[in-house]
């Protein structure tokens, strides 16, 4: 393929996914990140894998960059999955500084 249909394929690539991705519902998006952060630690072991066995420096250049990009892509990932769990956890009251009296405490209990 030439440089302009792989470029071609890259920006319907784009489209699409932005396409998909942004019709998806605060729901789903937690589960799907979860599944997309296993993929992206598959992409990372493989770009790690790569830059190993690079012998030319340009290819080592690249798989260098695609692990530090991985890896910020794999992070992301795992904030924005932690922030999406935190809306559903809600809020927890702050733990009370005043301690109950015993009498207090057995009139709760029933007794």
């Amino acid at each position: 393929m030439d440089g302009m249909s792989l470029l071609t394929i890259t920006v319907l690539a784009v489209f699409v996914g932005f396409e998909v991705v942004s019709k998806v519902s605060s729901t789903l998006h937690t589960p799907l990140m979860s599944g997309a952060n296993a993929i992206h630690g598959i992409i990372l072991v493989g770009a790690i894998i790569v830059a190993g066995q690079a012998s030319d420096p340009w290819v080592l250049a690249v798989a260098l960059l695609a692990v530090v990009l991985a890896t910020a892509n794999l992070v992301g990932g795992f904030v924005v999955t932690d922030r999406m769990l935190e809306m559903f956890r809600g809020r927890q009251r702050p733990p009370s500084s005043v301690v109950p009296s015993e009498e207090h405490a057995g009139k709760e209990r029933g007794r």
